[in-house]
């Protein structure tokens, strides 16, 4: 794997990368997988953890180069006072096209892993919009003002239309083309159906910050191929009903 392919910024005082699903932002306590910070120090020598998103989701996450800029950059994140936009597919149609969830999140001490909203838990406040919907799924845009584990995974089951293929707060299961397309015939070539999506369908598409010498930094991350593709369907589907 090449970090470069997944560059989508970079100065002399950061990195930003569009990350792909699956990849461990930072290593795990075992060390024994790989993950991006470990292939950004190969490449840079020196590279400082500013703020990390999910394994299972893809998108924008950045990295320092200085410890000046890391120094910078997580003050920003402590303070609240970057921008941090997400989108996902969820399940089925929202009553509320757009709204705020306020639900303080909590480690879900029987299931571990996973995290819960109790009144025990941190504050956490999560603004959504749907941009299209689909019927059986909705594309939404999320604005977390917090930086909770899980924060739009746990809203998002909260609202009842958890995020699609999300094992633990949704059913797990993958989108196929046979679901969207009435008129879907396999392949001579193919024994059986593969997924259009299968994995988490949560991007961290957008952030703005404050770069070191004050001028806000504006860094988007385009969606994966798997979920545009998917998207592309769906649309296509929904023009033809």
């Amino acid at each position: 794997m090449k970090t470069a392919d997944y560059i989508v910024f970079e100065n002399e005082s950061l990195v930003a990368l569009n990350k792909p699903s699956g990849l461990l932002s930072i290593p795990d306590r075992e060390g024994k997988e790989i993950s991006l910070k470990t292939l950004l120090k190969e490449k840079y020598g020196n590279i400082f953890t500013v703020h990390r998103i999910d394994r299972e989701t893809s998108g924008l996450i950045i990295f320092a180069k200085t410890p000046e800029a890391h120094r910078h950059f997580t003050t920003q994140f402590e303070e609240r006072k970057t921008i941090k936009i997400y989108f996902a597919l969820l399940l089925g149609s929202l009553n509320e096209k757009e709204g705020s969830i306020n639900a303080p999140i909590a480690e879900n001490m029987m299931k571990r892993g996973s995290m819960i909203i109790h009144r025990r838990g941190k504050t956490a406040l999560t603004d959504y919009k749907v941009l299209h919907d689909f019927g059986i799924y909705s594309y939404v845009q999320f604005q977390i003002h917090t930086g909770r584990t899980h924060q739009i995974r746990v809203h998002a089951k909260e609202l009842g239309h958890p995020v699609v293929c999300d094992e633990l707060y949704g059913d797990g299961k993958p989108v196929f083309l046979s679901a969207l397309k009435p008129k879907f015939k396999l392949s001579k070539n193919d024994l059986e159906e593969q997924p259009m999506l299968n994995r988490l369908a949560l991007h961290a598409g957008q952030l703005k910050i404050m770069d070191v010498n004050s001028k806000l930094l504006e860094l988007d991350a385009p969606l994966h191929k798997d979920f545009r593709a998917t998207l592309q369907q769906l649309e296509k589907n929904k023009l033809k009903q």
